[in-house]
């Protein structure tokens, strides 16, 4: 619907217009004057979703975690001033995790800038180089030409939200007055030779996907220390070239006896078909998956029999560690967050393949690592185009290259890596210990009856309802999950914001995340929740359910697995920062149901089945100081005797 009462009423109804026929479907919109025209022209468009938040930093979080759970462009609307300011940690997130989100800052025009004219601060550029892209818009104009050119930015901005990378896309728009519908007979005149079909004719969804042509290099970009290298080739030689040089390094894995797989943090949109490629690798190579607790594949256990859970516990025996060094690992976007794993991958710097279509940089390692610009999904595909080895061992021949790009895809059953006999005592060797590994923990954790923290993580991997999203927080709850989620067939759903790795916006960010969603779940420590207590402001807003599983160390439980913890002071007060809330009380501050759980028996029955609506808190009351030893006396035993 356009808005031809005046010049801003037709700027900002175009733009929301020219998003909806693109695919927008929600938009977080936050009170004030200057955002006027933006904030009517998006509520008065029927098919978008338009969320009104008062705090700008609850706001933008809660828009990245829609766009989290989407993988859609959600937009995001603000006033001029520090309002705006407000957006930033979350567009840092944004664009550190891929996540693409299109924010629009209502401005005050040129001529009110620099002359304290009151709530106008420079917003040009203001979040320096986040964004894929930024622009300022012109001053709204009705003429044809400006309107074609609004259109067109608006275009390219959603497609720069997607391509070639996820992430923010900044346009800061200023509005002279009225900023209120007040006709303008000038411009209502030209909704009688205004056609919209001609207008908008042309426009439809554009999404962000990646497709594989057999025989075009462009599908798979390699690029050597990190340096992007996203070039198109354009002839049929380019192309066979390229072939050739995939061909090389799949063969290189295929004659190698001592390869990984690292699956690293992931939330993609079809996580079973991402799932189901890495298990195809790991059978076609015939190596083992060390799959990161914050990615689904543990979640989807069945598609990848050489899943290896429990490597940084593994990693914690010096022998076995030894023993495990591998000759190339591929590493499948970030690395887990295990400091064991990186501490050895860099003690034995093994050759090392980075898969992520992005342009980013994911080797903080700096070892020697390839980059190969594609999906695993993709390299999948590829890996059966590629003829097989057709003698076992390191001299084996194989078909012509050439063939690679009309060969039939080979059957999924591991025939296409070299089962040696060294390979399959490798492979055998972490597996075998993962068994080991894996019972040992069972047995330690289950036998525990009273409240501790690493039996949550333990215990939700094995209770929620089938394909629950989790939003798990950072410092210690995503490092529990990392070293106790156990493999399983649930398909439960994995969101962590662990771009930059803060606590800004944790609670807002699940609420995105389960608005609108299946019954979610949030795993949070309570300094991460006081951070962001604004976020229950959204309650009334909200729609769906939202469990948090509150754990109440009464502190940075993370700080005491640090050397600074024996530094006391200034640890407790500086450090630790016990905050001393009572969660029962700041919960009816906000209408959320609250509740201690005293036993596992009860917690696994308030789990076992989630409320549709609403939200609420399971506060588990525990020791930080105890919690932390008991992982310090146990992490490096579970590996000990094997």
């Amino acid at each position: 619907m356009l808005d031809f009462r005046n010049k801003n009423t037709l700027w900002a109804s175009i733009l929301a217009e020219t998003l909806q026929r693109l695919g927008l479907t929600t938009a977080v919109i936050c009170p004030g004057s200057r955002s006027a025209p933006l904030t009517i022209a998006f509520a008065q468009n029927h098919q978008i979703q338009t969320i009104p938040i008062l705090d700008e930093r609850s706001a933008s979080f809660f828009a990245l975690g829609i766009a989290k759970k989407s993988g859609l462009p959600t937009a995001l609307i603000c006033t001029s001033g520090t309002a705006a300011a407000n957006f930033y940690p979350a567009i840092i997130e944004a664009r550190e995790s891929r996540i693409p989100l299109l924010i629009f800052t209502a401005d005050r025009p040129p001529e009110l800038r620099d002359c304290h004219a009151g709530q106008a601060i420079d917003q040009v550029k203001i979040y320096g180089n986040y964004p894929n892209w930024q622009a300022e818009l012109a001053i709204p104009s009705a003429s044809t030409g400006m309107l074609d050119y609004l259109r067109q930015t608006i275009v390219y901005a959603w497609e720069r939200s997607q391509f070639p990378t996820p992430g923010p896309v900044h346009l800061n728009i200023p509005f002279r007055d009225p900023l209120v519908p007040v006709p303008d007979i000038a411009v209502e005149v030209l909704e009688t030779q205004f056609n919209p079909e001609e207008f908008f004719a042309g426009l439809e969804p554009i999404f962000a996907g990646e497709t594989f042509i057999v025989g075009q290099a462009s599908c798979l970009p390699i690029s050597r220390d990190g340096q992007d290298a996203r070039t198109t080739t354009r002839d049929g030689q380019d192309a066979r070239t390229t072939i050739q040089v995939i061909d090389s390094t799949i063969q290189k894995w295929q004659q190698c006896s001592k390869g990984i797989i690292i699956a690293g943090v992931a939330q993609p949109q079809f996580a079973e078909k991402y799932c189901s490629a890495i298990g195809q690798i790991s059978q076609l190579l015939n190596w083992p998956v060390l799959a990161e607790g914050l990615s689904p594949l543990r979640n989807h256990a069945q598609l990848n029999p050489h899943l290896i859970s429990t490597y940084d516990l593994i990693l914690r025996n010096c022998e076995l560690a030894d023993k495990l060094t591998p000759e190339i690992a591929i590493q499948i976007g970030d690395l887990p967050t295990s400091k064991e794993l990186r501490n050895w991958l860099d003690k034995t710097q093994p050759k090392r393949y980075i898969i992520d279509p992005s342009h980013h940089n994911f080797d903080p390692l700096h070892g020697k690592t390839i980059h190969l610009r594609t999906s695993v999904e993709n390299l999948a595909t590829i890996l059966t185009l590629v003829p097989p080895l057709i003698k076992g061992g390191l001299g084996g021949d194989r078909a012509p290259v050439t063939t690679a790009i009309s060969r039939p895809v080979l059957p999924l059953l591991g025939l296409g890596g070299v089962l040696t006999s060294e390979s399959n005592e490798y492979l055998q060797l972490w597996r075998n210990t993962e068994i080991q590994v894996r019972q040992t923990i069972d047995q330690k954790i289950s036998a525990i009856n009273h409240i501790i923290e690493p039996k949550v993580s333990w215990l939700l991997s094995q209770i929620l309802p089938p394909a629950t999203p989790i939003f798990i927080a950072n410092s210690m709850p995503v490092r529990d999950v990392e070293f106790f989620w156990k493999p399983n067939n649930l398909k439960i759903k994995p969101f962590v914001n662990r771009g930059a790795n803060g606590i800004d916006g944790t609670l807002s960010t699940a609420l995105g995340v389960a608005h609108r969603n299946q019954s979610s779940i949030f795993l949070t420590g309570d300094l991460t929740l006081l951070h962001d207590t604004n976020g229950f402001l959204m309650k009334n807003k909200f729609i769906g359910h939202l469990t948090i599983i509150l754990i109440n160390n009464d502190g940075g439980g993370i700080f005491e697995m640090l050397p600074v913890a024996k530094f006391d002071p200034p640890f407790e007060e500086f450090f630790a920062t016990p905050q001393h809330i009572n969660f029962a009380q700041l919960c009816a501050t906000y209408g959320v149901e609250h509740e201690i759980i005293d036993d596992w028996e009860q917690f696994k029955q308030k789990l076992s089945f989630l409320p549709n609506s609403g939200i609420r808190v399971l506060e588990l009351q525990t020791d930080r100081r105890s919690d932390a030893k008991w992982r310090q006396d146990n992490l490096s035993k579970f590996a000990k005797d094997l």
